[in-house]
């Protein structure tokens, strides 16, 4: 059970959208970190002197961190509330972050180890994992069910922002001031947001839905729902290709396509700037249409096609250098591969709590972020093995391939009304009948 709110403050509705932009405060900062830091790639292989295999698990380290805690934090929020596990997330995590600054960073002729470095992503990935299921849960407490896509939508935006931001800042910072000036960095967004949850985010003093809405709940936690699980199974396998495009993006880039740094960071930007404008527009429209099911569907699909499309253009290049025409046609559908395969975000993240009901959102929200970011890990790590096999056309065959399979785990074998969903609108109709007569 969550902690009483009987001694709080009473905020008005509007409160939700200072809740919602803690929120997505909250996620951005973390994510300037864990999408950001691959951006360095080419940069922390130079300063850290490392190879691709131990780029890869560097950088998935941060991602198995994510994934071993979100859970834990997940079944905490549903437990404690959001505020104090946002607090306590961030707060940790900057400090995490300035332990990194001081002792992590090249510098001085000094280069850490494999190890330290290793650890420091890890523990910052275990403190940061909290974000996630916390500011989900807020949003379903306080938005109701006609508002919660473009809710979840708008903060899942937080992502792509906080991965936008690291592509534009972090490689300048990385570049120009070193790996201990972009740790510290980190640490002040982690620290600020954490301000913003401090004077923001609250548990909601009333009920901002009708309590008919959670007939709609099913009884058994989400542990234990099949459906649950599948939609998990199916976040976590769609994500593969996009943690493909943003950890191994700036290296596919400028290994195979020769492409420069500056070219390299604007790909990138439009990616994260493309995944914000998408998840927000197909959150409003999945809300407005009800056919959240049909948009998974489309995403997925479309994802097939263009990283088959990626590594047919990969194959037709050769090993060759590729001519002008050709490298900008490997970064317009790169980017606009990596655009799709990040759109889908909010509208699923909106269908698994809506499945597993308000009060459990956080387990459920836990649930995925685990399986998201366990592929997080998997993929980097997996990538330097399938270029060491076959070069970069099997690793966009393999980003293909888990769309296709991801496709029958989102969407649902046979459409229809979720369980309690009539009794609910019944209900509804009623309380609203009730309320005209009463006027």
């Amino acid at each position: 059970m969550t902690h009483s709110t009987s001694s709080s403050p009473v905020f008005s509705r509007r409160h939700r959208w200072k809740v919602l932009a803690a929120g997505v405060a909250a996620n951005a900062a973390f994510s300037v970190a864990f999408s950001g830091i691959p951006m360095t790639a080419v940069l922390m292989r130079t300063g850290y002197q490392l190879d691709n295999a131990a780029l890869g698990l560097v950088l998935g380290l941060m991602g198995l961190g994510i994934a071993v805690s979100e859970l834990p934090w997940g079944l905490l929020t549903d437990r404690w509330g959001d505020r104090p596990v946002l607090l306590a997330g961030l707060g940790s995590t900057a400090i995490a972050l300035v332990a990194m600054a001081l002792w992590a960073a090249p510098g001085n002729g000094h280069i850490p180890g494999l190890g330290v470095l290793g650890a420091g992503l890890l523990l910052v990935g275990l403190l940061g994992g909290s974000v996630n299921g916390a500011s989900g849960r807020a949003v379903m407490t306080w938005f109701d069910a006609s508002e919660r896509g473009l809710a979840m939508s708008i903060r899942q935006t937080a992502v792509p922002l906080g991965g936008g931001i690291g592509a534009l800042v972090l490689p300048f910072v990385a570049l120009h001031f070193g790996f201990a000036a972009l740790y510290g960095l980190l640490a002040l967004l982690c620290a600020l947001s954490a301000a913003m949850s401090w004077a923001w985010v609250h548990e909601p003093p009333i009920t901002p839905h009708p309590k008919t809405t959670e007939a709609a709940a099913p009884k058994t936690g989400p542990l234990r729902d099949v459906r649950v699980w599948r939609i998990v199974a199916g976040i976590g396998i769609l994500c593969a290709p996009q943690f493909a495009v943003l950890s191994f993006g700036t290296v596919f880039l400028h290994d195979f396509g020769h492409v420069g740094l500056g070219t390299i960071t604007a790909a990138m930007v439009f990616v994260q700037i493309g995944a914000m404008a998408m998840r927000v527009w197909s959150g409003r429209w999945t809300d407005r249409r009800r056919n959240r099911p049909a948009y998974l569907r489309a995403c997925s699909a479309l994802s097939v096609v263009l990283f088959a499309g990626l590594a047919a253009l990969v194959m037709a290049a050769g090993t060759e250098a590729p001519s002008p025409a050709l490298r900008g046609a490997l970064i317009a559908l790169l980017a606009v591969s990596g655009v799709c395969v990040s759109a889908w975000h909010g509208v699923a993240y909106t269908e698994l709590a809506t499945l597993a009901g308000a009060a459990r959102a956080g387990t459920a929200l836990g649930m995925a972020n685990t399986s998201v970011f366990l592929v997080c890990f998997v993929t980097p790590f997996s990538i330097p093995h399938l270029l060491a096999l076959q070069g970069w056309p099997v690793v966009w065959l393999a980003a293909s391939a888990c769309a296709l399979v991801a496709v029958p785990l989102l969407v649902p074998r046979k459409a229809g009304p979720r369980p309690g969903a009539c009794t609910a609108d019944l209900a509804q109709k009623v309380a609203k009948t009730a309320l005209s007569r009463s006027t």
